[in-house]
């Protein structure tokens, strides 16, 4: 469907992957009207196959996206716009009320559009934000090239593929332990690499030991391979490790400068907090998928949760409409 400003729509939903999708679909059988906003930048674009998602084990990501796009749109009520979020702005209590949004909150959204497509502005009743998060990966000069492939970052996800082979841990954040745990599961043969930073307490490092697991405080120089693939981790000063793959903390980061000064709240590691319901401390403004607390999790896991959120909002704007009755979007 073609985007119109003037003819106000019950959601924004910002970000089309699984967590986004799911929720579109979800509100349309709602028979809400609803706009997805996607910049086509999603944070597992370079994983080959996607896992765990029942009944598409092994789809590639972006297939998977492409067939939740293709149910979305389906629908009469559904649009999506190829555009990168510029801006939300609350609309005030009158200017909501005067399109017809009868609990007085609404929210003007513009977005610009990407590969040839159109610029949107969207008069919605509510925000959902669900567009996941960026990643920032160990600052090794190579790193990129095994990541996908070689190098994961989601354990539940890829860890069956690397069952019984001399993996690595690669991060400089606090939760390596729990993780090396997780990839324990996988592989007998794991070295946890903190890259000089300690993130590994003594005890967390004795316990690991106790289960055959090698932490290595050196810090690295690159990931190194040939084309046929990873083959070790090469330090500083010089020694090569080998190894066949593994996995990667990176740090996440939120990508909402398109909230302005609408603040919302966040956790220690800039994960953006939500009610029981999914609404941020905004209101009318709920958020979903990797965004917020605990962050990244497996695709099937972020559909459900958008599907639970979905049914959390659209009884929120139903329970907002009642006994006022102009437009309920």
């Amino acid at each position: 469907m073609t985007a119109d400003a003037q003819l106000p729509i019950g959601v924004a939903i910002i970000g089309g992957g699984p967590a986004g999708l799911s929720a579109g679909l979800q509100l349309v059988r709602a028979n809400r009207r609803i706009a997805i906003l996607d910049s086509n930048r999603p944070r597992h674009s370079a994983t080959l196959q996607s896992h765990g998602f029942l009944t598409r084990d092994g789809t590639p990501p972006l297939e998977l996206r492409k067939i939740g796009r293709e149910e979305f749109e389906a629908y009469p009520t559904a649009t999506f716009a190829q555009a990168m979020t510029r801006e939300i702005t609350p609309l005030s209590e009158a200017e909501a009320l005067a399109v017809g949004f009868p609990d007085g909150i609404g929210f003007r959204v513009r977005g610009t559009g990407i590969r040839g497509a159109a610029d949107v502005e969207f008069i919605s009743r509510r925000v959902l934000v669900a567009a996941g998060l960026t990643e920032e990966l160990p600052a090794l000069p190579t790193i990129r090239a095994y990541y996908g492939t070689a190098l994961h970052s989601c354990v539940e996800c890829d860890g069956f593929e690397k069952t019984d082979k001399p993996l690595v841990l690669i991060g400089e954040t606090s939760d390596l332990f729990a993780r090396a745990l997780l990839i324990s599961r996988f592989s007998s043969d794991l070295i946890v690499f903190t890259n000089g930073a300690d993130t590994v307490r003594p005890e967390q490092e004795e316990q690991l030991a106790r289960i055959g697991v090698h932490v290595e405080r050196r810090a690295i120089d690159d990931v190194v391979g040939e084309r046929a693939g990873m083959t070790g981790v090469r330090l500083v000063d010089g020694t090569v490790i080998p190894r066949v793959g593994g996995f990667i903390r990176p740090r996440w980061h939120a990508p909402v400068e398109f909230l302005g000064a609408q603040s919302v709240e966040r956790d220690d590691w800039g994960l953006i907090r939500v009610s029981d319901q999914g609404e941020t401390s905004t209101r009318g403004v709920y958020a979903v998928g990797d965004i917020v607390p605990p962050g990244p999790q497996q695709l099937i896991i972020a559909a459900g949760n958008g599907a639970r959120v979905a049914a959390r909002l659209n009884m929120d704007m139903i329970r907002g409409a009642l006994g006022v009755g102009q437009i309920d979007a």
